[in-house]
């Protein structure tokens, strides 16, 4: 049952009213979303919240408040209500043209700085699926020195990408429209790979939560009938773009590590391995490019 309004809105009565609200309504993380709502409509910090606790609302402020929670309560992401999410530490802008980026990303993030080390002060990589660039201008941010380039299907997302990248001081970043390596020089030898591509399969769409299913794009979720269509046009296509020695790192779904590895192995790819997320799920399989033969 949705609580009551409160005869008295103070900051906290407010957040007593919305976190009964979403909780009665099933949403996940309802006091952590509604304090990031109030925040967000009184232009304050969640802390400054719990210092003004009985300071009573304006009407104005009310009002505001009031409208993001009716967002919410259609399920739309709080990342796209307050137009940015945390991404290894830097605010990325997001909204309904690209995926709200996940922690779970991060992991890419770590797993292609890590075996790209010995080539960290000259690195060149590629980032497909950019979206909103979370990845490649992280990884341009991290490796100043490094040239990227991130690419996408999607004209409008690579809006948002470019500027993140501008406002996160990643200039040495470059973003063009392509469908995974087609509008890629064939003579571009990548020193790293990187993609989290869309790996849901078409059938397991219309099973996620809502505020997915509602309000992300679904181009950038559907991997096919398996999950797994995207992923194999990238691997069977990579060694081509990649330097002998090169790192390709692919975010994958649960449970797709071991058939993504497979992938790898027809390729000639070496030092294949899985990386598994905080949540223990192996989130990224990586490899490296095995030279020509002789």
């Amino acid at each position: 049952m949705v609580s009551s309004e409160p005869k008295t809105w103070t900051i906290e009565a407010v957040l007593r009213w919305s976190t009964d609200d979403f909780r009665a309504r099933g949403i996940e993380t309802p006091r952590l979303d509604a304090e990031l709502l109030l925040g967000h409509a009184l232009g304050c910090t969640r802390i400054k919240l719990f210092m003004e606790l009985k300071r009573e609302l304006g009407s104005t402020e009310l009002a505001s408040f009031k409208e993001l929670v009716r967002r919410r309560r259609a399920r739309e992401p709080v990342a796209y209500i307050l137009g940015v999410r945390e991404f290894y530490g830097r605010p990325f802008r997001v909204d309904p043209r690209v995926l709200v980026p996940r922690p779970d990303s991060e992991t890419l993030v770590e797993v292609a700085l890590e075996r790209t080390r010995h080539v960290s002060m000259s690195m060149f990589a590629l980032d497909l699926c950019t979206g909103s660039g979370c990845v490649g201008t992280t990884l341009a941010r991290e490796r100043p020195t490094a040239r990227l380039l991130g690419t996408d299907v999607n004209d409008a997302a690579l809006v948002v990408a470019q500027d993140n990248a501008l406002r996160l001081g990643a200039y040495n970043i470059a973003f063009a429209r392509s469908d995974l390596f087609d509008a890629v020089s064939e003579d571009s030898a990548f020193d790293l790979v990187t993609a989290n591509p869309p790996y849901v399969s078409t059938a397991e769409v219309g099973d996620l939560a809502s505020e997915i299913r509602l309000h992300e794009p679904h181009l950038a979720l559907d991997g096919g009938p398996d999950g797994l269509s995207m992923i194999r046009r990238i691997v069977a296509d990579a060694p081509r773009h990649l330097r002998p020695g090169g790192v390709l790192a692919l975010e994958v779904g649960a449970g797709q590590a071991l058939a993504v590895s497979g992938f790898f192995a027809a390729e000639h790819f070496q030092e294949i391995r899985s990386t598994r997320d905080l949540g223990g799920i192996e989130r990224v399989v990586s490899g490296v490019l095995s030279p020509p033969p002789l």
